[in-house]
């Protein structure tokens, strides 16, 4: 498991189970994505193993949205598209679930493609927890209890404003290799890119979308991807509208050897949570107070981690005792860590002598370790509290609702994908001319360059960053950051808008941050022309 867990793999619990769906009836082979035929016949003497080509096939289904600004009627698609190779073989079915209002003209409606992160995570959280027509209802921030679960009318989804498509990476959910595709043809930053250019393409080509407004919103992982994959489309002569960045990772580079290391970073976030927890003085308000941690990280902070062991003794203890004010930690406990403070012992430690550790993706979420004396936590009570309640919810939601059902396993994560990923990437446009990280064939890659690439040549494209205050996942202030990084012309910088919510990596876990960053998406599609 690398440093992001649920950024460059959904979970622990994803990487563990495969989760199958209520199975179709046997005279039905199209609806489990089978072919009967290609089953069936074996490959010639001398040929190369095929696997199963499923058609295209979906399931459509009529519903209302009534819990919006407006009444939406609207049609649900599940489906699966054929992904093709140079030679226009298949070689992926790539699963979907799109919601597209009923006689709404095309050239006018605009059309959004959601997906989660991994890299090869399925897209059940988005699709059940964000902007779409329903959600499932959880006990956030306390670990949700077994079933029975609700899911709910979402008051807070973007079907007024635009259809929704929500997509799973490769391998992943209902999709499958078929024909000659092979893992490697897809486990890599440039080859999952692809991968989502040609899904897109295919999309609007079968649904007579060419002429609508077009938007990508992307969580986790799915943010440089987004970044890439809109360069990419863009050099495609594809136009986007807008890019959402749910709780974003975008220049590798930069955090080599690991994103873990970098305490300027996270700094913001741990002042964040200790003022979540009362381990700090209300004195300011919270935001006032990330300001602040955000002002001393850039500054005395910096310079104290950059001069490392030059450090005078005074300054040593002077910063030393900043660092505790901001983070709830014992001054002796900063200054045993040399002024470093990494996320995961954070996690265990600012609840020392409480019998409780924090969650990850989101630390208001609160568990119970084995060991009160350890270092790190045994797991991530952010992960686990809410887990079992998605993927169950989607499994009752996509067979009773939306009547889609398979014999194939649903994949919450895509087999063999992570320990084959390829981290090379090429951006597009190359690279700055300074060599500012993530050049050519970079193996840390940058897509800041990509995102940077494709808004100097669509100065239209405009971009919306949604983070977390307690995500120690991906924390806001590094994507401050790396947002900060595209060298853009003053009249661009204006494009790229910011939102915080008082939530973890998963922003719509918290309905009243979900509201918040609602009104927020619903203002910027409004204003995004």
């Amino acid at each position: 498991m690398t440093a992001f867990s649920k950024s460059i793999c959904v979970s622990a619990f994803c990487a563990a189970f495969l989760i199958c769906t209520t199975s179709a009836p046997a005279q039905n082979p199209q609806r489990r994505g089978a072919n009967p035929d290609a089953a069936a016949a074996p490959p010639a003497a001398g040929a190369e193993p095929t696997l199963p080509i499923p058609p295209e096939t979906k399931s459509e289904t009529k519903h209302d949205w009534t819990a919006g600004s407006r009444p939406v009627h609207y049609t649900a698609t599940a489906g699966n598209l054929l992904i093709r190779d140079e030679k226009d073989k298949p070689i992926l079915s790539m699963f979907y679930v799109a919601y597209t209002e009923d006689g709404a003209p095309a050239k006018s409606r605009p059309v959004t493609f959601l997906y989660n992160g991994g890299p090869g995570s399925a897209t059940v959280w988005l699709h059940m927890g964000s902007v779409g027509p329903v959600r499932v209802v959880t006990d956030s921030p306390k670990a949700t209890g077994p079933a029975p679960f609700s899911i709910v009318p979402n008051q807070y989804s973007l079907l007024d404003k635009t259809d929704l498509v929500f997509v799973d990476a490769p391998l992943t959910g209902f999709g499958r290799l078929v024909g000659t595709g092979t893992v490697k043809d897809f486990a890599g930053v440039d080859q999952d890119v692809t991968a989502f250019n040609k899904f897109i393409t295919r999309y609007i080509t079968l649904n007579n979308r060419w002429g609508s407004p077009k938007y990508l919103f992307g969580e986790s992982y799915g943010t440089p991807r987004s970044a890439a994959l809109v360069a990419s489309l863009n050099n495609d002569g594809i136009e986007f509208n807008g890019v959402t960045l749910l709780s974003s990772i975008l220049n590798y580079f930069v955090r080599s050897p690991g994103y873990d290391l970098d305490p300027k970073t996270y700094l913001p976030s741990y002042a964040a949570i200790a003022w979540y927890y009362n381990k700090v003085p209300h004195t300011l308000p919270l935001k006032e107070f990330i300001q602040k941690a955000r002002e001393f990280s850039r500054t005395e902070y910096s310079a104290a981690l950059d001069q490392g062991d030059m450090l005078p003794a005074a300054q040593f203890d002077a910063v030393a005792a900043k660092v505790a004010g901001f983070t709830g930690l014992s001054l002796q406990y900063v200054k045993e860590s040399k002024l470093r403070i990494a996320p995961t012992r954070f996690r265990k430690e600012l609840m020392r002598g409480e019998d409780a550790i924090l969650g990850r993706y989101d630390a208001r979420f609160e568990g119970v370790d084995t060991d009160n004396a350890g270092e790190n936590p045994g797991y991530d009570p952010s992960d686990t509290g809410i887990s079992g309640a998605f993927v169950a919810s989607f499994h009752d939601y996509i067979v009773n609702e939306l009547k889609y059902t398979s014999n194939e396993p649903y994949n919450l994560t895509g087999p063999g994908l992570n320990g084959a990923w390829d981290w090379h990437h090429r951006p597009s446009g190359g690279g700055f001319g300074g060599g500012g990280g993530g050049g050519q064939g970079a193996a840390e890659p940058d897509t800041v360059i990509d995102l940077s690439d494709a808004m100097r040549k669509n100065p239209h494209l405009k971009v919306f960053s949604a983070n977390g205050m307690f995500d120690l996942a991906t924390p806001f202030f590094g994507t401050e950051h790396d947002l900060a990084q595209m060298m853009l012309p003053a009249n661009l910088t204006g494009n790229v808008q910011f939102g915080y919510y008082p939530a973890g990596h998963m922003v719509y876990l918290n309905v009243e941050a979900l509201k918040e960053m609602h009104a927020d998406l619903e203002k910027w599609y409004t204003e995004v022309k």
